[in-house]
């Protein structure tokens, strides 16, 4: 066995055991969370310290059309050197050979990191706390669908076929025999998740037709990301292999409810260990609460990254499980801020406006930004909800539009996720728009064509 093998995480190790290990996937994440890259001959890449990928791949729409996010220099897709962090490498288990999967990041020619490439955006915001003397701890929820195959976009998306041989049944929400109907696809996401060295703390129907929920156990943001952007492609792989798709838009089905990515938040005092949201006694911070107020005051804001498309805001339906304003509340699902019930070591907070279509580095990212923002300025929050939430009024963006608007203005935020960040998300992004608004739907047809 290779001397690079024998220092690989403890899973990929298990992985190849007694294997020839064919391949390596050299993979980063673009703007949408796709992972793009080069896959090499593991003899060849047991040679390389890196490898070269032109900087506009961060200058795709999600369309594959190109933004003019060049800057100054012009649009010469100059090289980025890109390094490999072997702590990621993982399996890709779905393949017909044994290959591996590896995370890079990206730097420039004068070995900067390369400030748009959306890990480096994240690592960008960690270190920003871990300098005040703190640690982020979070924990993504995943909700996605299995849906029928769609081979034609102007048809609507309909529920996957269980094995009961129906259509997946909606608002069965926590039902063990709905997971049932799905028992094949959910084997293998648990058989490669184990092949990859990845603990999921359950998985869960909930409430639309096919839409299932898998919790990770907290950690680090970074790692946390890693895995999020591994499972997406790991999902999908599964339900490939059973006739199905595995979708994250964020509202793939008009009458069901939209799949979120909830992140859960809390820090640690690096020196202590402990929860700066709780204090000696147990009881709640100004951290705790000033945490609270950033998401409030900034999550506007950073609307844009955490719902990238314009898809994702019709997620935000009242009384359809997603919220619909910046209300905070313990254990209340209906606020857009949720504090869930626990132990003083373990309070946290929950941000439940991202949708499951962003990019899990930004997303983490821009949340974690927001806390940071509220604890540097040390204001309080709005008095905590009691009720239902629904009933109050939105007071998020509505459309990728506007929430863009926001965004572009947010000057704070942005020298928080970084400023050449900024400048491209947002020409990117609004490219991105643009390019939606020339397209004419299904609606404007049929209830336009002849009635205007």
């Amino acid at each position: 066995m290779a001397d690079w093998i024998k220092d690989l995480p403890n899973a990929a190790q298990e992985y190849l055991e007694g294997r020839r290990l064919d391949e390596v996937e050299c993979i980063i994440s673009d703007l949408p969370g796709i992972a793009r890259g080069k896959a090499v001959p593991a003899s060849k890449f047991s040679r390389q310290k890196f490898f070269h990928l032109p900087d506009s791949i961060f200058y795709q729409t999600i369309t594959g059309d190109w933004s003019e996010a060049a800057g100054e220099e012009g649009f010469t897709e100059k090289d980025m050197v890109l390094k490999p962090d072997m702590s990621t490498a993982t399996a890709a288990p779905w393949t017909g050979d044994w290959t591996l999967q590896v995370i890079h990041d990206a730097y420039d020619r004068h070995d900067n990191p390369v400030g748009y490439s959306p890990r480096n955006v994240l690592k960008r915001v960690v270190q920003l706390y871990r300098d005040k003397g703190w640690e982020p701890v979070v924990a993504p929820e995943m909700e996605f669908f299995l849906v029928a195959r769609n081979l034609d976009p102007a048809q609507e998306i309909k529920p996957m076929i269980g094995r009961s041989g129906r259509p997946a049944a909606a608002r069965q929400a926590y039902s063990m025999t709905a997971v049932d109907e799905f028992g094949p696809v959910i084997d293998d996401i648990y058989d490669f998740a184990e092949a990859q060295g990845f603990e999921i703390d359950g998985i869960t129907q909930e409430g639309g037709a096919g839409q299932l929920e898998i919790n990770l156990m907290h950690g680090d943001p970074v790692d946390l990301a890693d895995e999020v952007f591994f499972f997406k492609r790991l999902i999908r792989e599964a339900a490939m292999r059973h006739e199905c798709y595995a979708t994250f838009m964020a509202k793939p089905i008009a009458d069901e409810p939209g799949s979120a990515m909830h992140i859960h938040h809390s820090i640690l005092d690096l020196k202590t260990g402990k929860n700066i949201f709780s204090d000696a006694k147990g009881g709640e911070t100004t951290a705790f609460r000033h945490f609270i107020a950033g998401l409030q005051n900034h999550m506007p804001s950073a609307l844009a990254v955490i719902a990238p498309y314009v898809n994702s805001y019709r997620r935000y339906v009242k009384d359809h499980a997603a919220p619909i304003n910046l209300e905070w509340g313990y254990d209340n699902r209906t606020t857009g801020i949720r504090v869930p019930l626990s132990n003083p070591r373990a309070r946290r907070v929950e941000n439940r406006l991202a949708g499951m279509d962003c990019n899990p580095y930004l997303a983490i990212a821009a949340s974690l930004a927001c806390g940071y923002l509220g604890l540097m300025e040390a204001k309080d929050p709005a008095e905590h909800f009691k009720g239902d939430a629904y009933d109050g009024d939105g007071d998020i963006p509505h459309v990728l539009g506007e929430a863009l608007d926001i965004f572009e203005e947010a000057t704070a935020l942005h020298e928080v996720l970084g400023p050449e960040f900024a400048r491209v998300y947002a020409i990117v992004k609004r490219t991105e728009y643009d390019e939606f608004l020339h397209v004419i739907s299904p609606w404007e047809r049929e209830h336009l064509l002849l009635n205007v």
